[in-house]
């Protein structure tokens, strides 16, 4: 069985890769494989041929409610299917009376392991965007904004809901209907309000639950959030007429910023007009909070804004205070279905570290700039309005997923950007993973970037072994999200794993490295959140060795013995990049760059995870084509321009000869057209890598000896240090004091072989 192709299939097919392939068959056995059974998940994954029913789809009786799938037993003699995962007989509709084998229902074909329903629930209103403006800014980084908020209007739908809200020293909230005018209600900036004196101040009474589906035609009650359509020119002119905020401030102070009671009020206006309803808070900060709850510093500029080391002893004076506050308003914000963005367009922190939880509640996007002036804000922003083909956004709202499971195995939780329903169930386990003790989890916005890891455990004890192949592990992923084309759909991903008993090589042999990798890495992400770096790191230590441990193969205290099947031989050079990435080694990071880093690999593709984990490294020259070579400071070579690619950056180094003969112009010259050639090669290839990255990358253009060559060399395997040159070009030395991969393998091996480790 060629399983490197399965990995391949089920990724494109399903949007989904596993760990592992095959399940050892009791629970004793599962804890023994050191890394957790688990998958990578993306529900809207783009599947070219997907099947979009438009018809409910046929379910199981409470409490199971599984979905009809092409691992259900069919008997067409008394027209009963039964249900895989809880074993329930149930009847087939009137409507499939004339299936037979060679006429199956499409949700029955063996190739409809995800298919989409357009479900009857109507939509009860159309998506909301509410933009939370900082006006707190230099004219000229707050007419970019203006400018790329006004492009953004023309990217919604024209029945979408928006609003507005700005704030700087004090908040207001636009009233868009009246058009005498222009007219907003003032919030003061250092004033906790709640949700019921925000309704009031408003004048807005809530939606009545289970009201009429919406129309273009149905007039909005709220007079602050209207369709683009009726308010487009009315929100146009009052984003044209926004000026910097007009309190002033002291050379000495910051500017006085409410940026928490303005994403509270926000909050509160939209939990008060739609809840549960499908809805973004999308929020622009050019600095921190400085007032009011949810303040990050003080006024005072002599006041630092907090670092790691200040988070860590217990000297950020506001961190706790603006963290839970923060967090509140996730909570309050999820539970309505509701995702919250955040865009940074500053040099310094904005508090990214302190308002995490809310884009990581909610499912919104985290975009960390140096001002709404660069491309890198400009555009990341209008592709968060992707559209597919038939014109409709690349989005999903207010969406759910449940995971269902056959009774030998169970849920242990979920790493990813959801909150929990703590929805109990029978095959939920007593392990916790990541959240945990539900098979149930919400999401306020949902994107085909979107990925989630799931974990699980066996749950058949070691008395109680099932017959060598008797049984499948089933699991089926139902996705529930509001449609941007204002219909309700159900994603249904059905997939079957093989149980096979202790040590059957099927096991090691199905052992799926890269998405491994990338699952133990969301992990070390979640512990990284709430434990000491250097625990962490301890932490993955243990965990590679125990791996080697378990599947390698070598003769006790013999090093030289130590060999790893090729399905293994890649992962512990993965940890190896792992412990030295910027996930976990913050030093020369801010805490805003950490949480922006963390949040990004939390919700993105295996695909991407392994860019961010292992960066890519192409080599171009005059004497081959463009090829991979190794992430290692041997690759570094005068007469070769490099390009590498971290995810968040896209970095083209110039050799020290490329570099000089650049200076001289040789490329401007008719005979050295090839040189040309050459120099645009790594653009073109930087180009391509460039067309749908979210967020988007900073590009580099660096040269042997430039400052920004360390965005290279920090990445590089140190294999060549001012330790050890071993003769080599001076251009290919790093200085670190960082052990290298052939080291750190060789101290694996050692500790793996030692008999008393």
């Amino acid at each position: 069985m060629s399983y490197e192709l399965d990995f391949e299939t089920a990724e494109e097919v399903d949007g989904i890769r596993f760990s592992w392939n095959t399940f050892p068959n009791t629970k004793i056995e599962g804890s023994r494989l050191v890394i957790p059974i688990s998958s990578l998940y993306t529900p809207l994954n783009d599947k070219p041929d997907l099947a979009v029913l438009q018809y409910d789809p046929v379910s199981c009786r409470a409490p199971c409610r599984a979905v009809l799938n092409p691992y259900c037993q069919l008997d067409l003699r008394t027209m009963k299917w039964t249900c895989p995962f809880c074993f329930n007989r149930n009847n087939l509709p009137a409507n499939y009376k004339d299936i037979s084998p060679s006429s199956l229902p499409h949700e029955l074909l063996p190739t409809s392991t995800t298919i989409e329903y357009i479900l009857s629930r109507p939509v009860q209103a159309p998506p909301v965007f509410l933009f939370v403006v900082d006006t707190c800014q230099d004219a000229e980084n707050l007419q970019a904004l203006k400018d790329s908020l006004i492009v953004t209007l023309s990217l919604l739908p024209p029945n979408a809901l928006v609003g507005l809200v700005t704030f700087g020293a004090m908040a207001q909230v636009h009233e868009l209907g009246y058009t005498n005018c222009y007219k907003s209600y003032i919030f003061r900036g250092n004033k906790d309000y709640t949700a019921a004196q925000v309704q009031e101040t408003l004048g807005l009474s809530p939606r009545p639950a289970g009201g009429a589906p919406f129309s273009a035609n149905i007039p909005v009650t709220t007079r602050f959030l209207l369709p683009v359509q009726n308010c487009e020119f009315q929100l146009t002119n009052i984003l044209e007429q926004l000026q910097p905020d007009p309190w002033t401030y002291a050379n000495d102070r910051r500017p006085v910023r409410c940026s928490g009671v303005a994403l509270s009020i926000a909050i509160s206006l939209l939990e008060q007009s739609f809840p549960n309803s499908g809805a973004r808070v999308m929020f622009f900060g050019g600095g921190p909070p400085t007032e009011g709850p949810g303040m990050v510093v003080s006024q005072m500029l002599k006041d630092p804004i907090r670092s790691h080391h200040d988070i860590e002893r217990n000297n950020a004076k506001y961190y706790q205070s603006a963290t839970k506050f923060y967090e509140s308003l996730a909570k309050r914000a999820s539970s309505n279905g509701h995702a919250v963005d955040i865009f940074a367009g500053c040099y310094d922190q904005i508090g990214l570290q302190e308002m995490k939880s809310l884009p990581n509640s909610t499912g919104g996007v985290m975009v960390l700039s140096d001002a709404f002036t660069t491309s890198i804000f400009k555009q990341s922003i209008q592709r968060v309005f992707n559209k597919d083909e038939n014109g409709f956004l690349q989005m999903g709202f207010n969406a759910t997923m449940d995971v269902f499971t056959t009774k030998d195995l169970k849920v242990s939780g979920l790493i990813g950007h959801a909150v929990s329903l703590n929805k109990k169930a029978s095959h939920v386990a007593d392990t916790e993973i990541g959240m945990g003790s539900t098979c149930s989890w919400k999401m306020g916005a949902i994107t085909p970037g979107h990925s989630y890891a799931t974990f699980f455990e066996v749950a058949t004890q070691g008395n109680a072994q099932m017959q060598e192949g008797s049984q499948k592990a089933l699991v089926q992923y139902l996705t529930h999200y509001q449609h941007s084309s204002g219909t309700y759909r159900l994603r249904v991903t059905t997939v079957a794993r093989a149980f096979v008993s202790a040590g059957n090589p099927q096991i090691a042999a199905s052992f799926d490295q890269e998405a491994s990798a990338a699952l133990m890495s969301r992990i070390v992400m979640y512990k990284a959140e709430v434990e000491d770096g250097i625990d962490v790191l301890r932490w993955i230590d243990r965990m590679l060795i125990r791996l080697c441990q378990k599947f390698a193969g070598y003769r006790e205290n013999d090093e030289s013995s130590f060999t790893l099947s090729q399905n293994f031989s890649m992962y512990p050079q993965f940890m190896f990049h792992l412990r030295r990435s910027q996930f976990l080694q913050v030093f020369n990071n801010s805490p805003d760059e950490t949480a922006f880093y963390r949040h990004t690999f939390n919700r993105e593709n295996l695909t991407n995870s392994l860019i961010m984990i292992q960066p890519t490294l192409l080599s171009f020259s005059f004497n081959s084509p463009p090829e991979p070579v190794l992430l290692d400071s041997v690759s570094i070579k005068p007469d070769t321009i490099l390009l590498l690619d971290t995810f968040f950056h896209i970095l083209i180094y110039h050799g020290e000869t490329i570099a000089q003969w650049r200076r001289e112009g040789y490329q401007d010259q008719p005979e050295h057209a090839n040189f040309k050639e050459l120099l645009q090669a790594p653009r073109t290839e930087a180009a391509e890598l460039l067309v749908d990255r979210f967020p988007l990358p900073r590009f580099i253009d660096t040269e042997a000896g430039g400052s920004q060559a360390r965005f290279l060399l920090s990445k590089l395997n140190p294999s060549n240090t001012y330790k050890s040159s071993y003769g080599r070009e001076p251009s290919a030395v790093v200085f670190t004091d960082d052990i290298d991969l052939q080291s750190f393998v060789q101290h694996l091996q050692k500790l793996v072989v030692s008999k008393d480790s």
